[in-house]
């Protein structure tokens, strides 16, 4: 293990790193606050703005993964199909089997230049914590509660909120509804089962009610899906604290584009299609797990250097401040202050461990099991 990697796994660099996360991330809170008055008056510009803000937040984890721990996602899609990426609307369907897929998401849409227009579905309690939450509140994430008589005219009104919206976007969606376990499988299989419905080895039942809802809504607004199917070289099982520690992945990401109209517009059509789709996207993992690689040509986008400019930015920002603070509490002598500085340290330490334990596999959420597939 060379130096840098070593120094890449110690916790005062986890630190460093967390700090400088959350505290750009309350200024950028506060800058979003601060464009309130400017919704009445420009509504376009004031949704552009908060693009450019949450992209500031965001690409913070772009750059932890691609610039930190050297993660680099290799792409199989046709090359007329790469040529309109970043320049149309599309929802993007990504399969929901690793830690940190999410990320490899994230960095899809930074190599094409939409990371801070896209957007997801997000628990609705999320949208009242600060960093995260509110950011998403400003890019106007679709927040649900997971019960879909309450949710469906909310996530109908946030849909047609997009239809105007002035930046191109990537509405990302997981149609699993969670995140891959073994038991979550075998209970969504035995619904297959019952439902007549081919058995899918890699993945759980795709749940088709909200990706019609999306569909629908977003006709004439988005161009096409972007069925995504990810999966790491070498039977990888990546992990946040992996990446935080610096550890470098080897993801392999299979697109294909398909155009929205091809999509029927019936319900039970388009659910029997969004199956099909999945029994697809599980020959596709099959493939893979037998061969290593996904079918057609591969090719790296150009990496965009701002999220790595975008970071150090702020650490250097936010780390000077810290540095005389530190300098200056040192210098007084003062015990007391030197123990609650510890003290604060640990804290954050144990925070921190905390949520990135919350993105295990094994404490994924539970909806889902039992699905109803709705």
């Amino acid at each position: 293990m060379g130096l840098v990697q070593w120094l890449k796994g110690q916790l005062l660099c986890h630190l460093v790193i967390c700090y400088g996360f959350f505290v750009s991330g309350l200024l950028i809170n506060l800058l979003q606050i601060c464009t309130l008055p400017l919704w009445p008056i420009n509504k376009q510009l004031a949704r552009r703005i908060n693009c450019k803000l949450g992209y500031s937040l965001t690409s913070q984890s772009v750059a932890l993964l691609e610039w930190w721990s050297g993660t680099e996602v290799t792409l199989y899609t046709d090359p007329e199909n790469y040529r309109l990426y970043g320049k149309e609307n599309a929802i993007v369907v990504l399969n929901h089997n690793f830690e940190i897929d999410f990320l490899c998401g994230w960095t899809f849409c930074d190599r094409f230049g939409v990371l801070g227009a896209s957007k997801c579905l997000a628990k609705k309690e999320l949208s009242y914590l600060p960093v995260i939450g509110w950011m998403w509140y400003f890019l106007e994430m679709v927040f649900i509660k997971r019960k879909w008589e309450e949710d469906k005219r909310n996530f109908v009104q946030s849909l047609q909120n997009l239809r105007d919206y002035p930046e191109n976007f990537w509405f990302l969606l997981h149609c699993e509804g969670t995140r891959f376990t073994e038991e979550k499988h075998r209970v969504s299989m035995e619904v297959a089962e019952k439902k007549s419905l081919p058995k899918l080895k890699h993945h759980l039942l795709p749940r088709t009610k909200g990706f019609w809802v999306a569909v629908q809504n977003l006709r004439g607004t988005v161009a096409a899906v972007y069925c995504c199917t990810l999966n790491f070289r070498n039977n990888e099982t990546p992990t946040l604290l992996g990446v935080l520690n610096g550890e470098k992945y080897h993801p392999d990401l299979y697109v294909r584009r398909i155009p929205l109209e091809s999509i029927p517009e019936d319900e039970a059509e388009c659910s029997a299609w969004l199956h099909k789709l999945y029994q697809e996207k599980d020959k596709f993992q099959e493939d893979y797990s037998q061969t290593g690689c996904f079918p057609g040509p591969k090719v790296t986008p150009p990496c965009r250097p701002w999220a790595l400019i975008n970071w150090l930015g702020w650490t250097c920002l936010l780390l000077y401040p810290l540095c005389l603070l530190l300098v200056q509490l040192v210098n007084s002598g003062s015990i007391l202050s030197i123990l609650a500085t510890v003290a604060f340290c640990a804290a954050v330490s144990v925070g921190v461990r905390w949520m990135i334990g919350q993105t295990e596999i094994k404490r994924s959420s539970s909806y889902g099991v039992p699905l109803n597939n709705k």
